[in-house]
This record gives C-alpha cells, sequence and structure tokens, in this order.
C-alpha cells in the first residue's frame, strides 16, 4: 500500500506504486510532454492528490477538460484496465470540490485584482511597454501613491494620464518622463487591453487570498480552476500576468513556515512557457527569486508545458518533481533538445531514458523525484495512475450547479464602483462622474475593524476604518512593487 502522506503518482513496470512524499511537494515540479502524452490526465491525478491531503490547488483549466475533477469518474476501457492492474490503489470513483473562476464571469465565478495591486511592473510587460513608456508608467503610480489615488480599474489609470498631462507641474521632478508621446502611447496600449477584453480583470471586489487557501467542508483541499480555454489564445499575456501577480501577492502576504509535513498550497500553472515569453530581464529575474524562495511560505508550484526546454535553466534547476511524457524528435534541434531532457534526470542502469522518451505511450512517463534527505532519486519509467473523478469536462448544467452551490457565491458576482481616482479627478474638474450601476460588497464576515467600527460608534468607527484600510491598501502595494523592483530606478532607469 502507498503511503497516505505522498503522492502517489503511478506504478513502475513490476507494479510497484512510486510516490513522491509530500513532506517535499513544495519543491516545485514539472509536468512536460507533447500534445496528446496524458499532462492533462497527469495534472488531474496530481490535483486529486493534494486535495485528498488537504492540500488547496489553484490551476488554470487551459483546455476545458481539468473541471471534471468535479464529477466522479467512470472508468471504462484501457483506464479500466489499468485501476486493475494496480490493486494496491483502492480506486474510488469521486468528485472533488472545485471552485469554478472565470476573469469575464461567464463560466465561473469573476476574477479580478486592481492595478494599484498589480503595480506598475507587471502592467508594463502586459502592455509591451518601452522604457521610455515604461518609465512614465512608474511616473504616474508615484503621483497616485503621493496624491492618494486608488487606480482600481482602467478608468482610473486613463484619468491620471489624462490628468497629468493637462497638468504636468503635479509630476514636480519626474516631469520629463511623462512627454505627450508616452502620455498617448500608454492611452492606446489601455485602449488595446481593453479590446481584448482584459478589462474585466481589473476592479472589485478583488480576489482575497484566503478564499483560494480556505479548506472544503469535508476538509479536503478546495481545487480552483481558473477557465483559460479562450483566454490562452485570445490574451496569452493576460493570463500569464494574472498568474505571476498571484505568485507575488502569495509571496508576499503568507508567513514564513519553514518545513511542514505538507505545502499549504500547490500551483499549477499551465502553458508555462508563456510565463517566460517576452518577459522583461528585470521581472524574469525577480521571478526566479520568488520561485526560489517561496516554497518557505508552503506554496509548491508546478509547471505544465511541452518541454522543459520552455523554461529557464534557473528555474529548472529548483524542481524536485519532473513528470516527462513523451516527446517527439525529427529534427537535429529536437534530437539535441531530446538529449537535454534525459541527461536532467539521474540515470537509472535498468534503461537508457534518451531512448525510453520517444518510445513512452500515452499514460506513461519518466518520473524523477527527491529522496527523503531531498537528493534526486534515480530516474523510473511510469504508468500514470488514473484520477479517481472523471477523464473529460462538465456539461453546461453540471457547471452551473456547481457554480450555484460554491461558498464563494454572491461574494464576487457583483462588481463594486467605489471611489477612485476617476471619481476624485473628475469631482477637481467639476465634471460629474458618468453614472455607473453602484453595487455593494458581498457579505462578509466581521472583522477587527469592522467591530471596532461598532465599539467606537458610527462617526469615530468610519473614521479608524478608513484610515486603517487605506494604510493598509497602501502598504501592500508599496511591498507588491518593492517585491517586483516597480520602484523608480535600477535598470528601468533612463
Amino acid at each position: 500500500m502507498p503511503d497516505s502522506s505522498a503522492l502517489v503518482i503511478g506504478a513502475d513496470l513490476s507494479g510497484q506504486p512510486i510516490a513522491q512524499s509530500l513532506r517535499l511537494a513544495n519543491r516545485h515540479g514539472l509536468v512536460a510532454g507533447a500534445t496528446g502524452t496524458g499532462k492533462t490526465v497527469t495534472l488531474q491525478r496530481l490535483a486529486e492528490q493534494f486535495s485528498d491531503a488537504g492540500v488547496a490547488v489553484f490551476a488554470a483549466d487551459i483546455k476545458g477538460d481539468l473541471c471534471g475533477l468535479g464529477a466522479a469518474g467512470n472508468p471504462q476501457g484501457k483506464i479500466a484496465e489499468r485501476i486493475a492492474g494496480m490493486p494496491w490503489l483502492n480506486y474510488q470513483p469521486k468528485a472533488y470540490p472545485v471552485t469554478l473562476w472565470d476573469i469575464q464571469g461567464k463560466t465561473g465565478h469573476p476574477l479580478r485584482t486592481t492595478l494599484s495591486e498589480m503595480g506598475p511592473l507587471l502592467l508594463g510587460s502586459l502592455l509591451e511597454l518601452t522604457d521610455s513608456q515604461q518609465s512614465a508608467l512608474y511616473a504616474a503610480f508615484k503621483v497616485a501613491d503621493r496624491e492618494g489615488l486608488l487606480l482600481l480599474d482602467l478608468k482610473d489609470l486613463k484619468a491620471l494620464l489624462n490628468h497629468l498631462r493637462d497638468n504636468p507641474q503635479v509630476l514636480g521632478d519626474d516631469a520629463a518622463l511623462m512627454t505627450t508621446g508616452s502620455s498617448q502611447a500608454l492611452l492606446r496600449r489601455l485602449a488595446t487591453l481593453e479590446q481584448q477584453g482584459a478589462e474585466a480583470l481589473f476592479g472589485e471586489p478583488a480576489l482575497q487570498l484566503e478564499d483560494i487557501l480556505q479548506p472544503a467542508k469535508d476538509g479536503r483541499g478546495q481545487i480552483h480552476l481558473l477557465d483559460a480555454s479562450r483566454l490562452v489564445h485570445e490574451a496569452p499575456k493576460v493570463y500569464a500576468t494574472f498568474l505571476l501577480w498571484l505568485l507575488a501577492e502569495l509571496f508576499e502576504q503568507l508567513p514564513e513556515r519553514g518545513d511542514t509535513d505538507k505545502p499549504l498550497l500547490a500551483l499549477f500553472f499551465d502553458e508555462a512557457h508563456l510565463l517566460f515569453a517576452g518577459t522583461p530581464k528585470a521581472l524574469q529575474d525577480r521571478l526566479e527569486q520568488v520561485v526560489r524562495l517561496i516554497r518557505s511560505k508552503g506554496v509548491g508550484v508546478y509547471f505544465v508545458t511541452q518541454s522543459p526546454a520552455d523554461l529557464p535553466d534557473t528555474v529548472l534547476a529548483q524542481l524536485g518533481l519532473r513528470i516527462q511524457h513523451g516527446l517527439r524528435a525529427f529534427t537535429a534541434k529536437e534530437q539535441k533538445s531530446l538529449k537535454a531532457v534525459a541527461d536532467g534526470f539521474r540515470p537509472n542502469p535498468a534503461f537508457s531514458a534518451l531512448a525510453v522518451l520517444t518510445e513512452l505511450g500515452t499514460g506513461e512517463a519518466l518520473v524523477g523525484m527527491l529522496e527523503e534527505k531531498g537528493t534526486p532519486a534515480m530516474v523510473q519509467r511510469v504508468l500514470i495512475a488514473p484520477p479517481q473523478s472523471r477523464i473529460g469536462p462538465l456539461t453546461e448544467a453540471e457547471r452551473a450547479a456547481l457554480i450555484s452551490s460554491s461558498a464563494l457565491l454572491g461574494r464576487y458576482d457583483k462588481p463594486v464602483d467605489r471611489e477612485s481616482a476617476y471619481e476624485i479627478l473628475m469631482a477637481r474638474k467639476g465634471v460629474a462622474p458618468q453614472d455607473q450601476a453602484q453595487t455593494q460588497a458581498a457579505p462578509h464576515e466581521p472583522g477587527f475593524l469592522d467591530q471596532a467600527g461598532d465599539f467606537l460608534g458610527t462617526t469615530a468607527g468610519k473614521a479608524l476604518q478608513s484610515m486603517a484600510r487605506q494604510a493598509a491598501s497602501q502598504m501592500g502595494r508599496q511591498l507588491v512593487r518593492g517585491l517586483l523592483g516597480s520602484l523608480l530606478g535600477g535598470s528601468k532607469r533612463k
């Protein structure tokens, strides 16, 4: 029987279970392989294992079939045969606790963050700015901080840019950074972003990390799935930028946990090459640093991509679990890449990893893990154990039922448009902001600030709540920018 404190991946050719200790699961991992070799099913199996262990999961559903985690499996054919060949598996078809998210809010709860929380470096990468345009964006954020202008959504930033164009003296020493050309270029880039449907990503209520860390009612880890089936094709930069923001937020907000029996959260980044393709070097350097350090916060990051070559060597060197499905090598370049993949494993005298890579069938993989001491174990040829949930997507009715029964129903579904930079700047100009539907935030459990407000009474309480939240928001934005190197200076200063 496999150890319950381990991620059971599958069986070797002798039928013995292959498992990675949960204690080492925050050392990150990789699931790679050519299209059609079984990466998604492997990801599904890993998500189930984490959930059973009480570990929260956040993953992107790229093809739209990972949501099958929310329904019980019905193994047939070759899947049933593989289960029969693993008598120790104790296979029990079951659904897993799943929360569905969608940036557009159509196939899941709306997923949002704010511009202030994202910061200028990530936003600049999303907008694909030049150095001079990036410097102008830094200057705009600096003014927003100084004048207490919250940047929640795109209209806030557009209003700020127009304000700085008309009142350049507000920039002070940074006036030279905000030329008419750079201001117009930023506004054009924001318009393009809106056309891609990215406007829905920015606003409130923004995602709260505690909501994705909350366990399910039965104690299993909640599995959060972002529907990226259209997003990754229509706006891949938006998809990648959101994941980078989530990683940075987790690093900033989670406390140090040290060595524990299991991770707090497992993040699966599908189409992982998008995280690094075209990423400015300053941002990539900090991303690599966060990946290295975030494991002490109890977060395991698992990259899913076609080839390990899609990731920087500095990231590959930090991965403790490698699951490599079959690869195809028809050209000299592909054969060279194939050898590099094989050389990344600790050799097993029983077989040649290089030869096996092109022989692997669907649902088979070469697996490299860590031994208990943290050293690499010999590579194994493994038959991946089938997931206990459905292999395939949910129906529209099943998806709707899952959303309607979600513990987060009503918390994020209605947008909130509170006073921010747009409203303040319009008021200064004596122009009434456009009439917009004002909605109230979803009910929430009263926290310390709310209780303090009740105790002190209406006027003093509201003042205390406002001051504390402003301070917390300001501190949070500065922390994120400090982490991502977003403050003016460094390589971006021209």
